[in-house]
C-alpha cells in the first residue's frame, strides 16, 4: 500500500450511475465495471467504504414535487439505496472481494444494522463496507449520508464519483467555455452554489476538515489514480 496516498476512503456513487444507458433501474454491466475499478485498490490494502444513492429507482424530492409527502418519499428513496447496495455487494463478491452491507434502517434479513464500531472493524478486516439507507432519516440526501459516514469512520477523503471530470464554474454541458477547478475551497463551493454536493454535506465536510475529491468514474482506472493521490479531478479543501 506504500504507493497509495490514502489508506481509508469513502466512495460516493450516484444511483443514476447504475442505470448505464437505461432510463430506469440497474444495468448489470455497471456494477461489474465498478467492481473492476475498485478491486485493484482493495487488493492494495486500502480500506474502502461505499455510499450509493437511489435516484435510479426513486427520489424523494421527485415524489414530493408530484404531491407525495416528502418524508414518505424520502423513506422510499432510502429503501431504493438498499436495493442498489445489495446489487453492488453481489458484484463485489463475485469479483472475489469480501463485502458487507450495513443499513441505517434495520432490516436484519438482508443487511447488518449500521453500528459505527462494527463498520470500522469490517474495514480493518479488509471488507468493503457499503452504507445503505442514507442516514436513516428523511430530509437528508445520500450526499449528506456520505459526508456523515466518512467523518464517523475516520476516512481520509470523501471521493465523489460523477459523470463529469471535476467541478466547473458553470455546467460544461451547456457552457463549452466553462472553467474546471483543480482545487477549490468549501466556502467558494457554497458561495458560488456549485452543487458539488448539497450544502449540508459540504458544510459537514468543512466543519470536520474532510477533503472532497470529485472525478469522472467513467474513465478507466480513475479510482486507482485518485487513491494514489494523482490529479484526476477537483479537490475541495480548506482555504489557504
Amino acid at each position: 500500500m506504500s504507493e497509495m496516498r490514502y489508506g481509508r476512503v469513502l466512495l460516493k456513487l450516484s444511483g443514476e450511475a447504475l442505470m448505464g444507458e437505461r432510463s430506469y433501474g440497474i444495468d448489470p454491466a455497471v456494477p461489474e465495471r465498478l467492481a473492476a475499478e475498485i478491486k485493484p485498490v482493495w487488493e492494495a490494502g486500502v480500506q474502502v467504504a461505499v455510499v450509493v444513492g437511489g435516484g435510479n429507482i426513486f427520489r424523494g424530492l421527485s415524489g414530493a414535487a408530484a404531491g407525495m409527502d416528502r418524508a414518505q418519499g424520502d423513506n422510499m428513496g432510502m429503501l431504493a439505496t438498499v436495493i442498489n447496495s445489495l446489487s453492488l455487494q453481489d458484484c463485489f463478491e463475485k469479483a472475489g472481494m469480501d463485502c458487507r452491507v450495513m443499513s441505517a434502517i434495520e432490516m436484519r434479513q438482508v443487511a447488518e444494522p449500521y453500528i459505527r464500531r462494527r463498520a470500522i472493524r469490517h474495514l480493518e478486516k479488509g471488507r468493503i463496507t457499503i452504507f445503505a439507507a442514507g442516514t436513516g432519516n428523511p430530509y437528508f440526501t445520500t450526499d449528506t449520508a456520505a459526508a456523515l459516514r466518512a467523518c464517523e469512520i475516520g476516512a481520509e477523503v470523501l471521493m465523489k464519483a460523477t459523470n463529469v471530470d471535476g467541478i466547473y464554474d458553470a455546467d460544461p454541458k451547456t457552457h463549452p467555455d466553462a472553467r474546471r477547478f483543480d482545487q477549490i475551497s468549501y466556502r467558494e463551493v457554497l458561495s458560488r452554489d456549485l452543487k458539488v454536493m448539497d450544502a449540508t454535506a459540504t458544510a459537514l465536510c468543512h466543519d470536520n476538515h474532510m477533503p472532497i475529491m470529485v472525478f469522472d468514474i467513467n474513465r478507466p482506472g480513475v479510482f486507482l489514480s485518485a487513491v494514489r493521490g494523482e490529479s484526476v479531478g477537483t479537490t475541495v479543501v480548506e482555504e489557504d
